[in-house]
């Protein structure tokens, strides 16, 4: 099974989608092993998008997610790095396909509502940061046996 890392950003909560969002990674059958909602310290989200450190909208982006709570998931499942980066869509919103979270609910590049992982390095890399090993949850759901690959 594959791990990924996704964030609802602060445009997320504040328009009251968190649920919507997770609800969407739930139905294509992620299983959510790890959950924090809070204001994450200006540290972890420097470091988090430390390879866009030099670049010109650095600053921005993380003036932009220290200004109110994200919600930070792990999820787990056959690919989930790929099938979340379906889901999510296209980076600028109005690009983005019909059916997925940025088509249907982004509004802009900047409120873009949603990070994933994009990768199996990026995905282990940013679970070490916004988890700690016992906060990602080992658990088997009644229905895997049915709905597994």
């Amino acid at each position: 099974m594959e791990r990924t890392l996704i964030l609802v950003k602060v445009d997320g909560v504040q328009r009251r989608l968190v649920g919507e969002i997770l609800g969407r990674f739930e139905a294509k059958g992620l299983k959510l092993v790890g959950l924090k909602f809070r204001q994450f310290p200006r540290e972890v989200i420097e470091e988090h998008y430390g390879e866009h450190r030099d670049k010109p909208f650095f600053p921005d982006v993380v003036g932009f997610m220290t200004s109110g709570p994200v919600c930070a998931l792990a999820l787990e499942g056959p690919e989930a790095i790929s099938v979340c980066r379906k889901l999510i869509g296209q980076t600028q919103s109005r690009e983005a396909d019909p059916g997925t979270i940025r088509g249907d609910l982004g509004i802009s590049r900047q409120f873009n509502l949603v990070h994933g992982s994009d990768s199996a390095e990026s995905a282990e890399r940013e679970l070490a940061l916004w988890f700690s090993g016992e906060e990602l949850v080992d658990y088997s759901l009644c229905d895997e046996a049915w709905l597994g690959d």
